[in-house]
């Protein structure tokens, strides 16, 4: 059976022998994807169930509110902050999301983990009674191209000094792994590889979709970071705009180039590599340190040794070392904290990768790279952005870089190939 083919996304050699990617469309009318590495699904042997079975409207369809009276579809909206620049999404319906991780869990059931005939909870997302990687439109997105809904610009109250625009971006979903109680540290680096094909494949086709300026993917893993649903997985949030972190950097990129010539991300690679102090791991692909002005008590910057501005255009080798180099630097950030035990602990952790803009000019001098944080600074102890962090953004952090990167270095070698 002949592999699905998409117009931006060209897999490589791997991917193509490896890995099956199956569309189909959930029943309210998301797109959804099957990425197998299962050998049988591979081939065609067997196949997916594409039809999702829950009844459901139309996303964009009008609906009943609490009174019974019919509302129309109320689509995100964003409204941009005069003093700052930043634009703000706003999403009331996320209000209403499950949650089943934490002290506010409002849900038993699990949307991401795959069907179970018979069971009580039948509103997951996906129609299979199993699976090996899906991506899927999230349910309640914080940013959504609605359509016949015009991008245009309106004014809060009629001032223009409050810009406000729908939020016409696109959220998605990308489950890890079926075992809806397994830590993404703990998947062997071939799912993790199909993991990095699924950032790939996402990067590739969205990055053509019209009004989209950044591609964001990303993971929150534990309930200390604010996770909704315990289950492996992550996002990929795409934005209408270029976020404010992404900003700064290209802001300061840009101008080290004008100044310089160089480019500031491969020159700081450059540099971390030379002092060596702060390198955590190493492969033929690619670099993982703990930058001189770390923020978070546990950091670590992952990037590229070639020059690379976005995901897909990682080869094949880029991709397997990549899957390698995460899963070291999950497993290592779960050993960081010691109870005593040597056991370790769930790490929670933010996991963001950083690629360059689609349209801004300045992609030109950015270069692809991921950010890993973790709110926790001791054991038994979290890093609470209080007064200067969350007030002013001026960062006092509990540690230093070098004592973050020795404790690396306890864990396991620098060389991991």
């Amino acid at each position: 059976m002949k592999q699905q083919e998409f117009k931006y996304y060209h897999p490589g050699k791997y991917a193509s022998e490896h890995i099956r990617i199956t569309p189909t469309t959930l029943a309210d009318g998301r797109d959804f994807f099957y990425l197998d590495d299962d050998p049988e699904y591979v081939s065609g042997a067997k196949t997916r169930e594409l039809k999702d079975p829950r009844p459901l409207a139309d996303r964009f369809a009008p609906h009943r509110d609490a009174d019974g009276h019919e509302v129309p579809y109320a689509e995100p909206i964003m409204r941009r902050d005069p003093l700052t620049g930043d634009w703000i999404p706003m999403a009331a319906a996320r209000m209403n999301r499950p949650i089943t991780a934490g002290p506010g869990a409002t849900a038993k059931g699990n949307p991401l983990a795959a069907r179970k005939p018979g069971d009580p909870y039948q509103d997951g997302e996906v129609p299979d009674t199993d699976y090996d990687v899906v991506i899927f439109e999230n349910r309640f997105p914080s940013m959504v191209q609605a359509p016949g809904v015009p991008n245009v610009v309106s004014y809060v109250d009629g001032n223009p000094l409050f810009e406000q625009k729908p939020a016409a971006g696109r959220c998605e979903v990308i489950c890890f792994d079926p075992n809806e109680n397994g830590l993404p540290a703990d998947l062997p680096v071939s799912r993790l590889r199909t993991v990095v094909e699924a950032w790939a494949f996402r990067t590739a086709e969205i990055s053509h979709m019209d009004g989209i300026e950044q591609i964001f993917p990303f993971e929150n893993h534990g309930a200390e970071i604010g996770v909704s649903l315990a289950h492996p997985h992550g996002q990929v949030y795409c934005y209408p705009f270029i976020p404010p972190k992404m900003e700064t950097e290209l802001k300061h990129t840009q101008a080290y180039f004008e100044k310089t010539g160089g480019n500031l991300l491969r020159d700081i690679m450059d540099a971390e590599m030379s002092a060596g102090t702060r390198v955590v791991m190493r492969n033929s692909s690619w670099v993982a340190y703990v930058p001189a002005a770390a923020r978070w008590p546990l950091e670590v910057h992952v990037a590229p040794v070639r020059d690379v501005k976005t995901i897909d255009e990682l080869n094949d080798q880029e991709r397997w070392d990549l899957a390698s180099m995460y899963s070291h630097l999950l497993r290592r950030g779960n050993a960081f904290f010691d109870k005593g035990d040597g056991k370790g602990m769930d790490l929670p952790y933010i996991s963001a990768w950083h690629q360059a803009p689609i349209h801004d000019r300045r992609r030109e001098n950015y270069r692809l790279n991921l950010q890993f944080f973790s709110f926790r600074r001791a054991t038994n102890k979290i890093k609470y952005l209080a007064g200067s962090e969350s007030g002013m953004g001026a960062w006092v952090s509990d540690t230093t870089p070098e004592r973050i990167a020795a404790r690396f270095h306890e864990l396991g070698p620098i060389d991991i190939d």
